[in-house]
Formats: structure tokens, C-alpha cells, sequence
């Protein structure tokens, strides 16, 4: 036993590499090595013979086996230093940092402004992008002289020739959502209508497909006084502020009387816009009590029910609230502007079936 102890031990020590290790592996414990050969003369010994000759050979296999393995991780240790020594990459490292990816401006101002009404109770409302003049513009007392029915404002459908349908728009406003969720839903209501929206435009402050969210509360005795809190409290939450001060300036809507346009005070100091504080004022949105003849059209009693409607552009939102100068940023520059503007990783689930910050 001594002697193969010492043999094989030996030859362990001196493996040159795994081949050699195997090799010895085989001659010794494998099924035809020499321990093997061994233990297979156990039943040729008397009893008192195979009490010592037993235990005596496991031992030895286990203590072969145990060498073997220290020698395998010895061989394995030895060449990863080597490789490591020899290669210019250390392998070993962790991986630089990769961004997973991120969520566009638009899309996280939108799931803002969906949290901030939901929790003023307005519920979410949505409709078709491609929709009847008459609900784009007739139901909304918009008449058939207006400029934005013109074809230079509105994108009309083709239409084939003998094709009696109505004419379809690719909507202008999602203010068509309105009328539809009144036919559905009746009186009192309260929704919003975020979705993109269409106009023959493109400026630095406008494009030709853009977001907007558009407001609607139907009930006995709403007034002006609640479009004012309600956009109010929006401003504060949206924003992150606590004092706003917003200024209602009479204009003309026709789906809406009275109308008017609302400025939100802010500044501009070194170039940067602040909202909430100075001596200017910015103009972010329309609104106004719903005109009579756009409730009726919805199906609803304009003199049971009144109540006011206003409109937001979502993606003017995100250029006020993340410093975007550009509002074509959004739609025609690669996707490195976003990290620009402190667009990171994405960790929170949203209603676009992806992730926010």
C-alpha cells in the first residue's frame, strides 16, 4: 500500500498539465487501475486478511482522489495567472456600466399629468385618431368657414370617387373624444383625453403630429371658480411648486363660452426659465365653460348640465418642465439629446407598458 501511496502521489505532484493528470487517474483509480485491481483480490483473503486490506485500500483511493482534485485546481489556478499575464484584457473585471434604456420626455410627462388628474378623479378617455368631420368639428360648433377646416390646417382622408362616407379627418384636437365619451357616459362626467393629435404646422413651437390632453367636467353647478382650482392644484403638482399664480385672458374658442386663455407666471434668469415666480407670464393652455350647443351635441341637457373643458399641449409641458427649447427635438434628433437632459435608466413601471424614472 506504501508503495502505491508513494507511486502515485509522486506523480501527481509532477502532472505537467490536465491530459497527464488523467492519464494517472485512469492507471490508479480508474476501473482498471492498480487500486481497483486490488480491491478486486478482497475475496481471495481470508476474513481477518480483508478486515485490514480494506479499509486500508479505501483510504488510499480516497487520499489519491483527494490529490487529484488539489492538483486540478492547482493546474487551473496556474493557467488563468498565465492568461491573465498574457492577455491584454483581464477578463476577471466586471463589464463597463450600459444604459437600459429610456423613457421619452413626452411619454413621462404624460404618465405625470395622468397620475395628477386621476387623483383629482378625472378618469381616462380615449377615441380614434382618424375621426368624422362632424365630431371634430360640427359637434364642437366649430362652422364650416372656419380656417381650421381648411385643407391647409386639417389632414383630410382620401377619398375615393362615388365614396358617399363622411368626410374623415386625422384629428386636430382630441376634443372629438369629448362629445363621444358624452354620447357613452351622460351626465355628470369628468375625464380627460390625452392622445396625438394632427395639424398642418411645423415651427420651432409647433409640428405636424403632436400630444395633447384635453379636460372635460359635466356637472349641476360647475364654474369657472373649479377650472381655476383644478388647473391650479394640476400647475402645483406638475410642476413641483407651491406657489402658482395663474392669469385667465378672455379669447374666443367656439367649443367653449366663456373662453380663455391661461399664463402661468415664471422668469427667466441667465436663460433658464423658472416657473412659479418674476415678473412675466407664459401662456400654457385654453380653456373655458363648455358651450351649450357642443353638451347638446354630446346628447345631454345644456339646461340641466354645464360644466368647463381645457386643453394642454402634453409635449409643450415637457419642453417647460425639462428645459427642451425645440419641440422638433422630439421627433427628428437621435436619442442621445434625451440623455442630455437627464433621461437615465428606467425603474418604475407605467401605463405604456414600459418603464419610468
Amino acid at each position: 500500500m506504501d508503495d502505491l501511496k508513494a507511486k502515485y502521489l509522486g506523480q501527481i505532484a509532477e502532472a505537467a498539465d490536465e491530459a497527464a493528470l488523467e492519464q494517472i487517474r485512469l492507471a490508479a483509480v480508474g476501473k482498471k487501475g492498480e487500486v481497483a485491481l486490488k480491491m478486486r483480490e478482497l475475496g481471495k483473503m481470508t476474513p481477518e486478511e480483508r478486515q485490514t486490506a480494506g479499509p486500508a485500500l479505501n483510504a488510499l483511493k480516497d487520499e489519491i482522489n483527494s490529490a487529484l482534485a488539489a492538483k486540478k485546481a492547482a493546474l487551473a489556478d496556474a493557467a488563468l495567472d498565465e492568461r491573465l499575464r498574457s492577455e491584454w484584457l483581464d477578463v476577471t473585471l466586471p463589464s463597463r456600466p450600459r444604459r437600459q434604456g429610456t423613457i421619452h420626455p413626452v411619454s413621462q410627462a404624460s404618465e405625470e399629468l395622468t397620475a395628477i388628474f386621476a387623483e383629482m378623479g378625472f378618469s381616462v378617455a380615449e377615441g380614434p385618431r382618424i375621426d368624422t368631420d362632424w365630431y371634430n368639428f360640427d359637434a364642437l360648433n366649430i362652422p364650416g368657414h372656419h380656417p381650421a377646416r381648411a385643407e391647409m390646417d386639417t389632414f383630410y382622408m382620401h377619398r375615393a370617387e362615388g365614396d358617399n362616407r363622411p368626410p374623415h379627418v386625422l384629428r386636430t384636437h382630441t376634443s372629438p373624444v369629448q362629445i363621444r365619451s358624452m354620447e357613452k357616459m351622460g351626465a355628470p362626467l369628468r375625464i380627460i383625453c390625452p392622445g396625438g393629435v394632427y395639424r398642418a404646422d411645423y415651427d420651432q413651437t409647433h409640428t405636424p403630429m403632436f400630444h395633447q390632453v384635453e379636460g372635460l367636467a359635466l356637472d349641476r353647478d360647475i364654474s369657472m371658480a373649479n377650472l381655476k382650482w383644478t388647473l391650479e392644484e394640476f400647475c402645483r403638482a406638475f410642476f413641483e411648486i407651491d406657489d402658482v399664480e395663474l392669469r385667465f385672458r378672455a379669447s374666443h374658442f367656439p367649443f367653449t363660452e366663456p373662453s380663455a386663455e391661461v399664463d402661468i407666471r415664471c422668469s427667466w434668469q441667465g436663460g433658464t426659465l423658472k416657473i412659479g415666480e418674476g415678473d412675466d407670464w407664459m401662456e400654457i393652455l385654453g380653456s373655458g365653460m363648455v358651450h351649450p350647443k357642443v353638451i347638446a351635441a354630446g346628447g345631454i341637457d345644456p339646461d340641466v348640465y354645464q360644466g368647463f373643458a381645457f386643453g394642454i399641449g402634453i409635449d409643450r409641458l415637457a419642453m417647460l418642465k425639462y428645459g427642451i427649447p425645440d419641440l422638433r427635438a422630439f421627433f427628428d434628433s437621435d436619442l442621445r439629446w434625451l440623455r442630455h437632459y437627464g433621461f437615465a435608466a428606467l425603474d418604475m413601471p407605467n401605463l405604456h407598458g414600459g418603464l419610468s424614472r
